[in-house]
């Protein structure tokens, strides 16, 4: 009878815990609607690795993932890599596919639900989110709730217009990560189509703009609730570092 007893105690515990690492809360990814580079015909994409590798290392943790864009609906994806085992896991995944192709409005979110915000990458990333007045809203009513705010790559380019309550950038006097100008074809039509260089207009803003020197060396930057990194390569280490950071709170 006692035996049968801790059986039901221990099966209670396992469950409780079972149920707790599923509800951690929730984390909200920013990607574009943007199918070219400006008014170019030059196709572009949200980074499908940088949206997989950090949504899949955030739902193995426990928590649940919201996708939004400016139009919400669907976002065109690409950098696609069916050699690497993850993507080519989700490519095939029919719910996590449904969510990139039925991406939530921002009137559609609610900031206090979430515990960060990710914006992902891609040379889509440099248009239409960091002027959308509704998603800036969202990050920095998540922020005022000591939440996260988490970019990669072109993804930077989403929070550079972030303000707060007195009107100053969110990130002055913070360090901040990105793809760099030293990385861009500067006379190429893709970037002369971007709306502005992320490296100057987050120095002239007063943020702290650092990078390595080199390509897809895993670097990222935490400083506060900022975490941000400069390129594909820093996906997981920026995923991860979003979750110390909310456990952490």
């Amino acid at each position: 009878m006692h035996k049968s007893i801790l059986n039901i105690v221990f099966l209670f515990l396992l469950i409780s815990c079972s149920s707790e690492q599923k509800n951690q809360g929730k984390i909200l990814f920013v990607a574009s609607n943007q199918h070219t580079y400006g008014k170019t015909n030059i196709n572009a994409s949200n980074h499908f690795s940088e949206i997989v590798l950090a949504y899949d290392i955030f739902v193995k943790n426990g928590y649940k993932v919201d996708f939004t864009s400016p139009e919400g609906g669907a976002i065109p994806i690409g950098y696609i890599s069916t050699s690497d085992s993850i993507q080519k896991k989700y490519l095939y995944d029919n719910h996590f596919m449904n969510l990139l192709k039925h991406t939530k409005s921002p009137q559609e979110i609610k900031a206090s639900d979430y515990k960060a915000i990710y914006y992902s990458g891609g040379g889509s990333a440099m248009f239409g989110v960091a002027e959308n007045i509704s998603i800036q809203n969202i990050a920095t009513e998540i922020y005022k709730n000591d939440g996260v705010i988490s970019t990669i790559c072109h993804g930077t380019a989403g929070i550079v217009h972030l303000k707060n309550e007195q009107g100053l950038p969110l990130y002055q006097n913070k360090k901040l990560s990105g793809y760099p100008d030293l990385f861009e074809n500067k006379s190429a039509q893709y970037y002369q189509a971007f709306p502005f260089s992320i490296e100057e207009i987050i120095k002239e803003n007063r943020g702290n703009f650092i990078y390595s020197d080199k390509q897809s060396d895993d670097f990222s930057v935490v400083d506060g609730k900022f975490i941000t990194g400069q390129d594909p390569s820093a996906t997981v280490s920026v995923a991860r570092k979003v979750i110390n950071a909310i456990k952490n709170d």
